[in-house]
């Protein structure tokens, strides 16, 4: 049975891998030709994709999902509130710290100390944690939190510097990564679990979203005290390799960094399930034998997957954007349509957003599918991508798409479903993971430098655009949905009360 799952996830990993690479060969054979060592370490940091997002999926499913219910459950069962509100904190702030994502950030902005930065972004999490669960205990609407905190947000953003702006709002992507977001969504599921009222499932929903906004507003407050200027990116250099032993060198290479970075981000996790096993004694031994390998699964997954796309897809990522950003006169701007046509594939590759997208579909009994919010999220990804490449090229300050984004999606929360709500802020966390921050960020990098613009603000911002476009797509999706019941809802009506008129008609 598992072997039979674990070919049905890589056969799914291959249909969302497929894209992104044909999309790569047509522009390397095409406009944007390729050195043969960059192609080929595209080609192998693909197959390692394919492998590692099967078994990370896989992985998740067997144990991370259900360690994250388990202990979100046993939390809300406490009738001692400070304890959960305890463990939340630290559970935010270890988890956190151990992001790989976030230490990749922090290598970026070098007037700021890496573990002042990671460590100011892990207790805005753990704070945030702290008030997701609060939300759920007294059963406060998602919307009324997320319009008073990126109010505030967008105050702040007016007080920072600005080339700090785009940092702190990607922060709030890069937080939620394959490992945290798994396992917080899970916590909110089984948090929630407990209450029996009609609202219980829409509220497992909206930790994610709440966990992204902690960052944003602790690294902004950061921003105000340490005033970085100077802060500048470093780019990946461009690697010329000739030989497939070569290649194979490099990755052998990263492997064991990646291993580690992963041991070291799981390792809290199972600490915190040995301890609320120990307590609970909930999961028995067969369970707990299938815990145990599917924490295998997502271990060795995720470090194939984290060094597929880190020595695979980086360079890949960084030439085509200077070579198509670098061309002359208009044809330039075949960014834009290439880099919209880009992240609508690459969405699909995400590993956490395979996790999210199920999940919904469970809670909702199918009414919400997987395609649905897949193609949702695709949408509001290409249209992000596509506005981020025009800003690399125009020079345009990223406010003028944050700031118009985030209040068309804000007030969209008082007129949709609140499920939806609540979805769409966390899938704008979880479409912004490493795919974005190993391809579409050097990407935009690479293009920043061909137009000789500023890497920390015309570059840095990806993520943040990333994670806002899916706001309105998936609400536009709940508002869909909401005018199609209401239809069919008038339709029965009308049909009813012609029947009433039939059978008075036939009585008279």
């Amino acid at each position: 049975m598992g072997k039979k799952l674990l070919v049905e996830k890589v056969y799914e990993s291959i249909a969302a891998v497929l894209p992104i690479t044909a999309i790569v060969l047509v522009l390397s054979v095409s406009i944007a030709p390729l050195s043969p060592g960059t192609w080929t370490l595209f080609f192998f940091g693909a197959l390692m994709l394919i492998f590692g997002m099967g078994f990370f999926t896989l992985g998740a499913e067997m144990s991370m999902i259900p360690m994250g219910e388990g202990i979100g459950v046993l939390l809300s069962k406490s009738k001692k509130h400070a304890i959960p509100l305890v463990v939340c904190f630290v559970l935010g702030v270890v988890i956190t710290i151990a992001e790989p994502d976030l230490t990749v950030l922090a290598n970026q902005v070098p007037s700021i100390p890496n573990m002042v930065l990671i460590l100011t972004v892990a207790v805005g999490v753990g704070l945030f944690l702290m008030l997701a669960q609060i939300r759920i205990y007294k059963r406060i609407p998602l919307s009324y939190l997320l319009v008073i905190f990126y109010a505030v947000i967008f105050v702040l953003a007016f007080v920072i510097p600005d080339n700090f702006v785009a940092v702190s709002f990607d922060s709030g992507g890069v937080t939620t990564g394959p490992i945290t977001v798994p396992f917080i969504m899970a916590l909110g599921i089984g948090m929630a679990s407990v209450r029996t009222d009609k609202n219980s499932s829409t509220d497992s929903f909206g930790l994610t979203a709440l966990c992204s906004v902690g960052p944003i507003l602790a690294v902004m407050i950061l921003g105000i005290c340490f005033r970085p200027e100077d802060a500048a990116y470093t780019p990946v250099p461009l690697v010329e390799l000739d030989t497939t032993k070569a290649v194979a060198r490099e990755f052998a290479r990263a492997f064991p960094h990646y291993a580690e970075e992963v041991a070291v981000a799981l390792i809290p996790v199972i600490l915190m399930f040995v301890v609320y096993q120990l307590i609970s004694k909930r999961f028995h031994k067969h369970q707990l034998i299938r815990v145990v390998l599917g924490l295998v699964y997502t271990y060795g997954g995720l470090v194939m997957f984290l060094t597929g796309v880190n020595v695979g897809f980086m360079p890949a990522g960084q030439f085509i954007g200077q070579t198509i950003a670098g061309a002359a006169g208009v044809q330039k701007f075949l960014l834009i349509p290439i880099g919209a046509l880009i992240g609508y594939f690459i969405v699909k590759a995400e590993p956490a957003v395979r996790v999210l997208t199920k999940q919904v579909e469970e809670i909702t009994n199918g009414s919400i599918s997987q395609k649905a919010i897949g193609t949702a999220l695709s949408i509001g990804i290409a249209l992000s991508v596509g506005l981020a490449m025009l800003r690399i090229l125009t020079g345009l300050n990223i406010m003028y798409f944050l700031v118009p984004g985030y209040v068309l999606a804000l007030v969209m929360t008082f007129f949709v479903p609140q499920i939806f709500t609540g979805i769409a802020f966390d899938s704008g966390g979880v479409a912004s993971g490493p795919m974005t921050t190993t391809f579409l960020l050097p990407l935009a990098m690479g293009a920043c430098e061909a137009v000789g613009g500023n890497i920390l603000t015309d570059a840095f911002g990806i993520v943040a655009m990333v994670a806002m476009t899916p706001l309105f797509t998936i609400q536009l999706l709940g508002l869909y949905s909401k005018i199609k019941k209401k239809l069919a809802k008038s339709q029965q009506i009308a049909l009813e009360e012609l029947d009433d008129c039939i059978v008075f008609f036939d009585e008279v």
